[in-house]
């Protein structure tokens, strides 16, 4: 008797799909016009996603106690946390950066993710999007951008056992292709790689 065949698995057997507080409007842990942690939470679950990020630190629960309850009762598993970061500023806001890094990777790590998302900072204000910096770093810039994200994969990595994935993003200074590019001939791509997102990538 002939064996039945099965269809060979495809790429998209292996895709995980998952969201962020970001695309229900959330980019600030605490805003009165963005919708709730717990609805959120019920809404991503309702739209039949499993996977999301952690989003903004304190806009969910940090206890990770807490975090793992109100996330397992829905079905949700954390995947990531998210950092925004001003590495081009040089050495002045490492300690700033660290503080901030090291709070979102200890609860990411505590969730079980294996990796933290680092966004640029904008080069626009993030509520009026005023001009607060040029949108081109000089050459000074970009390699304290460089330097910064090779210390900070580095480190993340020896500390927490996490790797960062930097997310290019429209109005900060890894953005279109040529500059995506730029930054990845400057890191090394064992301690840095992308988490792209294509619709940034061609805006």
């Amino acid at each position: 008797m002939a064996a039945a065949h099965q269809p060979l698995p495809t790429a998209l057997d292996r895709i995980r799909v998952g969201s962020a507080p970001d695309s229900w409007g959330v980019w600030f842990p605490d805003d009165a016009r963005q919708v709730t942690w717990r609805r959120f939470l019920d809404e991503v679950a309702e739209a039949g996603y499993a996977w999301i990020e952690l989003g903004p630190y304190g806009y969910l629960p940090t206890d990770p106690a807490r975090l793992t309850d109100e996330t397992s009762r829905r079905g949700l598993t954390v995947s990531a946390g998210t950092v925004f970061t001003a590495l081009h500023r040089g050495t002045a806001v490492w300690d700033a950066t660290w503080r901030h890094v090291a709070q979102v990777a200890e609860l990411t790590r505590a969730m079980g993710a294996r990796h933290l998302v680092v966004i640029p900072a904008f080069w626009r204000d993030d509520k009026t999007a005023e001009l607060i910096e040029s949108p081109e770093l000089t050459s000074a810039q970009w390699r304290d951008l460089a330097t910064g994200m090779k210390r900070l994969a580095h480190r993340v990595r020896e500390t927490y056992g996490l790797e960062i994935v930097v997310h290019p993003h429209a109005d900060t200074h890894i953005d279109g292709e040529a500059n995506v590019a730029r930054f990845l001939d400057a890191t090394d791509p064992d301690l840095v790689r992308l988490c792209l997102d294509t619709g940034h990538y061609a805006y």
